[in-house]
C-alpha cells in the first residue's frame, strides 16, 4: 500500500477557523450527551439510593469486564422529539463480559419509572437489529413500567416485535439473559419470559401481566404485588424465574457467570500488528469544514484514520469524485468508498466495480458520505446517469459483506442511497456534528418551490407575490436546515450516534471488531443492471 501525504497546512488561518467552528459543534454535542446521562430527578435517585438500588449505568459498569470499552449506541435518540428526552429511558451498547462481545440494554428505572416512550421503543428496535446482524448474545438489565400510556397507540404494534426478536435470536443460538431488578409489567413481563435465562432479584422484582388494580377491575380478585409477580413466587411456583438473586450485585454476577457458558461466534480475525496513523487525528477538526458547501479532499480524513496512513487506492485517475481503495483500521482490513463531491457516471461505475471486488474477497466496506447526490443535466441524462447511478445502488443493495457508514458532510438525494444510507441497513452508522442529509439542500429545495409557485401564478394569469414568496422561501430554508441537521437525524434514530470526529478511529475500530467476530462472506451474484 501507499502512504498518503497531506496537502493541508493545519496551521493556516483557514484550518484554524475550521477547528474553532468544529469545536463549537463538539461543545454542543457534549452538552446533548450530558443531557443523555440524566438518570432521573434528584429526588427519584435519592429514593432509589435509600432502597440500595443501583442506577442503570452503574449496573452496566459492574456487568462489563473491568477497564473494557463500551460502545454506547443511539445515546441521543429522541433528542428533539416530544418524549422523555435524549436517550429515552434506556442505555444500550456493545461491551465485553468474560471476554465475549454482547449487547447490553439497561432500563433507566429512575427516569419516568423506566417507562418506554416512542423514541425509546424505536431505539430498542435498532439495537435488536444490531444484535441479530452481528450474531451477538444480549443481556437485559430490566426495571421498567412498560409502555408510556400516552404513546401506547404508536408503541403497540412495533413493541410486539421485541418479543419476536428475542425468540428468533434464541432459535439461531443467540442467547438472551434478563436480570430483573424491579418492575417488568404488562408486555414488559415477556422480556424475561421470552429470554433464555431469567434472573429475578429477591423481594424486588415484580413481573406480571397485570398489576393489582387491573386484576381487581378485570376479575374482582384482590392480590398483592408479591402474590401476582414477586420474585419468590416466580422462583418457587410459576417457574418463570431461573435464578433467584439475593441483591443487585448477585444478579449481575449471576449474569456474568452464565456468560461463561453461553456459546458465541468464533472471531474471524484478531489483529496482532496495529499501526497508528502517521497524521494526528486531532487535525481532523482542521481538515473538515463545518460549512458543507466548502469542498475538501476526503483523503485528508482517510490518512488520519487508517493504520500507518497506508491506503491502496483503486482507479485513482478515474471517476475521481469517488475515492475507493483498501486499508486497515486497528488491524482490520477494510474497503473504503468515499465521496469527493457529486457522483458522476464514472464515479458510480467505479464504485459498483469496487463493491464487487470487496465481495469477491470478503472484505467489509466503509462508506464515507460527502455528496450532494448524482449529477443532473441534459448531458448527464444522455450519458446514462440513471442507469449508472442505479448500478451503484444495485451493487450496494446486493452486497453481503458488512457495511459501515460514516457521514462527514453532505448526504443528499439518491447519493445517500448509493452510499449506503440508513435505508440500506449498514451494520453501524455514525455521523459528524456538521453533517447534513435530506432530499436536497435547503436552498435548492426553496428555489425549486419558488420556480413551481411562479409557474403556477403565471398559468393562472396572476402576478407572483414577491413579498409573500420571500417569506415562504425563508421559512422553507429554515425548516429544511433544521430537519437535515445531525441533531434531527440522530433524534429520529437515523444514525447510531453523533461522534466527535477525533474519535472516528476508535468507533470504526470497535465496529470492525464486532463485524469480524463472525465469518464474513461476500455475495455470489447481483441483480441485473444495464450496461
Amino acid at each position: 500500500m501507499a502512504v498518503l501525504s497531506s496537502k493541508i497546512n493545519v496551521n493556516s488561518a483557514k484550518a484554524k477557523e475550521n477547528r474553532e467552528e468544529m469545536l463549537a459543534l463538539i461543545d454542543r454535542l457534549n452538552t446533548h450527551l450530558q443531557e443523555s446521562l440524566s438518570q432521573g430527578k434528584d429526588s427519584t435517585i435519592a429514593r432509589a439510593r435509600k432502597r440500595n438500588k443501583l442506577l442503570a449505568r452503574e449496573r452496566i459498569e459492574l456487568l462489563l469486564d473491568e477497564d473494557s470499552p463500551f460502545l454506547e449506541l443511539l445515546p441521543l435518540a429522541g433528542l428533539e422529539a416530544k418524549g422523555f428526552g435524549a436517550g429515552g429511558t434506556s442505555v444500550a451498547g456493545v461491551g465485553l463480559v468474560h471476554g465475549k462481545l454482547c449487547v447490553i440494554n439497561s432500563n433507566v428505572g429512575t427516569r419516568k419509572g423506566g417507562s418506554v416512550d416512542y423514541s425509546t421503543m424505536i431505539k430498542s428496535m435498532r439495537v435488536a437489529d444490531i444484535t441479530l446482524e452481528n450474531k451477538l448474545p444480549a443481556i437485559n438489565l430490566v426495571e421498567s413500567g412498560g409502555a408510556n400510556l400516552p404513546d401506547q397507540a404508536k408503541c403497540f404494534n412495533i413493541g410486539g416485535r421485541s418479543f419476536k426478536d428475542i425468540t428468533n435470536r434464541s432459535k439461531y443460538g443467540l442467547s438472551t439473559i434478563s436480570v430483573v431488578f424491579g418492575n417488568a409489567t404488562a408486555g414488559g413481563a415477556y422480556v424475561p419470559g421470552m429470554s433464555d435465562y431469567a434472573i429475578f432479584q429477591k423481594q424486588s422484582a415484580k413481573v406480571f401481566l397485570a398489576g393489582p388494580p387491573l386484576v381487581k377491575m378485570a376479575t374482582n380478585e384482590v392480590a398483592t404485588d408479591e402474590e401476582l409477580g414477586g420474585a419468590e413466587m416466580h422462583s418457587q411456583i410459576s417457574g418463570v424465574c431461573d435464578y433467584l438473586a439475593e441483591d443487585e450485585l448477585d444478579g449481575i454476577n449471576l449474569a456474568r457467570d452464565i456468560m461463561t457458558r453461553v456459546k458465541v461466534t468464533k472471531p474471524q480475525l484478531i489483529p496482532e500488528d496495529i499501526n497508528e496513523p502517521l497524521f494526528d487525528p486531532e487535525d481532523i477538526l482542521s481538515v473538515i469544514p463545518t460549512n458543507t458547501k466548502v469542498p475538501f479532499d476526503v483523503r485528508e480524513l482517510i490518512m488520519r484514520v487508517v493504520d500507518g496512513s497506508d491506503f491502496s487506492e483503486f482507479k485513482a485517475e478515474y471517476g475521481n469524485t469517488l475515492v475507493t481503495g483498501w486499508a486497515k483500521i486497528q488491524g482490520y482490513p477494510i474497503g473504503i468508498i468515499a465521496n469527493n463531491g457529486v457522483i458522476f457516471s464514472e464515479s458510480a461505475n467505479k464504485g459498483a466495480q469496487f463493491i464487487q471486488l470487496c465481495n469477491k474477497n470478503d472484505i467489509p466496506i466503509l462508506f464515507i458520505h460527502n455528496t450532494t447526490g448524482y449529477m443532473v443535466g441534459k448531458a448527464y441524462e444522455e450519458g446514462g446517469i440513471i442507469k449508472n447511478g442505479a448500478k451503484l445502488i444495485n451493487a450496494v443493495s446486493n452486497s453481503e459483506v458488512p457495511h459501515i457508514t460514516l457521514m462527514v458532510g453532505n448526504s443528499y438525494g439518491a447519493g445517500n442511497y448509493g452510499m449506503n444510507g440508513r435505508s440500506y441497513n449498514p451494520r453501524f452508522l455514525f455521523t459528524y456534528p456538521n453533517a447534513k442529509l435530506g432530499v436536497m439542500g435547503s436552498e435548492q429545495l426553496a428555489g425549486v418551490m419558488e420556480i413551481v409557485q411562479r409557474a403556477s401564478a403565471k398559468s393562472k394569469g396572476k402576478a407572483y407575490d414577491e413579498a409573500l414568496g420571500a417569506q415562504i422561501k425563508a421559512m422553507l430554508i429554515a425548516e429544511a436546515d433544521a430537519k437535515s441537521s445531525a441533531w434531527y437525524s440522530t433524534s429520529e434514530t437515523w444514525d447510531d450516534g453523533v461522534i466527535d470526529p477525533r474519535e472516528t478511529r476508535n468507533y470504526l475500530g470497535f465496529s470492525l471488531a464486532i463485524v469480524y467476530n463472525q465469518e464474513i462472506k461476500g455475495t455470489a451474484g447481483y441483480g441485473v443492471w444495464r450496461h
